[in-house]
């Protein structure tokens, strides 16, 4: 089983990245992360029925089709989802590629929250892309400062590892084809 996963993050060193990093370490099967910052704005003037998608977006699309399952893993940004991730998202509703295709949507935060406006936003955006969201897959995990090791870069806390474990079987399970 093949994932993709979206980092709503940019910064080398966020917390929301050592969040995904570990939860790929938990992935049984190959996983790769998709270059969302290389993507030019949303235009849908670029994206008619007859335009060619510029290449990072034709690269987004070719890496989502071919992935059995998405993890989304995004901080919050002022109540919302960061725009870079929403701009990536955008590139993919009238293609097609994230159609019935399990996701699952992870968001943490320093708060107490755990990015639960972002979480929420982010699962509306992809049910309406028709992706399946996988709410057994999905988490907000709060106070994530503390639960890091800014040497390894990883999740490090016993708790939210093994949440994330479970998250982790539950996407997998739901990318399992029944008649393999």
């Amino acid at each position: 089983m093949r994932l993709l996963a979206l980092s709503g993050s940019l910064r080398a060193r966020s917390s929301n990245g050592a969040v995904l990093r570990s939860a790929l370490d938990l992935w049984d099967g190959p996983a790769t992360t998709a270059d969302i910052g290389a993507l030019p704005h949303f235009n849908p003037d670029l994206d008619g029925e007859y335009a060619t998608p510029p290449t990072p977006v034709a690269a987004l699309r070719t890496a989502v089709a071919a992935a059995d399952a998405l993890l989304i893993v995004s901080p919050e940004y002022a109540h919302g989802v960061p725009g870079v991730l929403k701009n990536a998202l955008d590139w993919l509703v009238s293609s097609g590629e994230c159609v019935e295709k399990p996701v699952g949507v992870i968001t943490a935060s320093p708060f107490p929250t755990g990015g639960d406006h972002a979480n929420a936003q982010l699962c509306e955006t992809l049910r309406m892309m028709t992706g399946t969201v996988v709410p057994a897959a999905c988490r907000e995990i709060p106070a994530i400062g503390p639960k890091i090791d800014p040497a390894t870069e990883r999740v490090t806390d016993g708790p939210t590892l093994t949440d994330l474990g479970v998250a982790m079987s539950h996407l997998a399970a739901a990318a399992t084809p029944l008649n393999p």
